[in-house]
This record gives C-alpha cells, structure tokens and sequence, in this order.
C-alpha cells in the first residue's frame, strides 16, 4: 500500500532526491510528477495503489522539496532536467509520465527534450507554457489559501474542488486519505521552496508558446470541467495541439478532479498505458 512504500534516496549529479516506488518490479515505470508545493505525501493513495496494481509507480520530490535537496528551481526547465536525470540515475531508458498541474508543465518539457525516454504521457489539471490565466496561479490561490486558514482546512479543499455537495465530498475524502500515512512521511515544503515554486510556474505562464505538435507520442488529458487554478480551456488547449491526444473532463469538478473522480480515472488510465 502507497501508505507504507518505503521512501528511498538517490544521489543526482551531488544532489539528494527522495522518491517512493510501488508495484511490479518489473515492466515500464509510470513516474508521477506533483503540484505546487507538493511533497511525496500528497500524491492521492488511492490512485497510486490502484495504478501500482498494474504497474511501477514512482513519485519523486522535486529539488528543494520535502527531503530532496538543494534549492527548489525557479524554471520550469530546471525541473525537467532535474526529472530527466533521476530518471536516467535509476536506470530506465523508457518511461511513462503522469504529470498534475506543475507535474504536468515538468512533463511536457521532459517530453520535448527527450522523446526517445517517454512512451506515453497523462497531463492531469494542467496546461501549456503561455496558457491562459496560468501567471495568474498566485493571485487565484491566494485568496482561498487564506480562506483555508480562516476555516482552518486544508487549502487544497477550496482550490482543487467545486463548491458543490459533490465538490466538498470529494475534497473531505480525499483530505483523509492524504493522513493515512502515519510515518516515515516527508518533510513539509518551506515557504521559501512554496514562493520559489510559485515564481517558475508564473514564469511558465508567461513563456512563449511551445510547438506541441512535434509531440507525437499518445498523451491522456484530463481536467475538471470548473479548474480555477489553471482554468479547463487549458486542457482542451492542450488536447487540440497535441496530435496524438484524447480529453476527458470530469463534471462539476475542480482542478483536482482526478482525486474527485479516482475511480473513473485510474480505469482511464490503465486502459490508456495497456493500449
């Protein structure tokens, strides 16, 4: 169970990057690449061990980030040299890559730099470099992170769901499952990483648009139909510039509307990785 997955340590080039690895030893890895100020503790339990069941899922802490070293970068680009060389330090000549919101910023760079090292690809809440409304992350989050604290929850309840039944349904069960881990967890990000982290994806907004069409490998988008953090359009931005792509938004779903939705998303996504 992703709740008890030993977290692991690898030297990259000087510095430390911690990582957890579930399912299979065998078969191509699936490396899953996390949000704005994620640590390994805040990848969804149930969609890891359900897509662990099928295959080797790897999570990995970026450079600054929880028990990873260094200093968190202030490019999206860095990110992505950073995941292509523990990627490489591992050991693998191909992967899978599932990126959520700035996981799935990382993963298109990693993508257009390496094509050879990725098979397919799943972009979940997320968009292109220059994508609409994604320099404005900040100004968006930072109003329902101090609601979070005024109601004393989790911000991620606000920013991530709908404010429906369903929504705040969704957000409370998901909330409880990122506590099933009692230890060995990771070190909570500093605020210092958290503003860092902020800086590369307000820079990622305001970059020039990639060619997405030299992407040609299948890649699985999915989206909450309501995001407000990176707004849906993006997702079927993305879906209409990649050449090999297929969209799936869910209804009255946020920009975590994959954990809202965990059931009908893993299914999704193992057909797509099996197909």
């Amino acid at each position: 169970m992703w709740k008890d997955a030993p977290t692991r340590s690898v030297d990259v080039a000087g510095t430390t990057f911690v990582y957890r690895r579930l399912g299979p030893t065998s078969g191509i890895p699936l490396i899953m690449l996390n949000h704005w100020g994620a640590t390994l503790d805040n990848f969804d339990p149930r969609i890891v061990d359900d897509l662990a069941a099928a295959r080797p899922v790897i999570s990995v802490s970026y450079r600054g980030i929880g028990a990873s070293g260094g200093k968190a970068p202030l490019t999206v680009a860095e990110m992505a040299d950073d995941a292509i060389a523990f990627i490489r330090e591992l050991g693998f000549e191909k992967v899978d890559l599932l990126g959520f919101s700035l996981g799935g910023f990382v993963a298109q760079d990693i993508v257009l730099k390496e094509p050879d090292l990725v098979r397919k690809i799943i972009l979940t809440g997320t968009g292109p470099a220059g994508g609409k409304g994604i320099d404005k992350v900040g100004p968006t989050s930072w109003p329902l992170i101090l609601k979070g604290m005024l109601t004393f929850r989790d911000p991620k309840f606000y920013l991530f769901f709908t404010s429906t039944a369903n929504g705040r349904r969704a957000a409370t069960a998901f909330l409880d499952r990122l506590k099933e881990r009692k230890a060995d967890r990771d070190k909570p990000i500093t605020m210092t990483a958290f503003l860092r982290q902020l800086k590369a994806i307000r820079a990622w907004g305001k970059q020039a648009r990639q060619d997405l069409s030299t992407i040609r490998k299948p890649v699985l988008v999915a989206n909450g139909d309501q995001d407000k953090m990176v707004p849906s359009s993006n997702s079927i931005d993305l879906a209409r510039r990649l050449p090999n792509a297929e969209l799936v938004l869910y209804e009255d779903a946020g920009h975590g509307g994959i954990f809202q939705y965990h059931e009908a998303f893993v299914k999704k996504a193992l057909e797509f990785l099996d197909g």
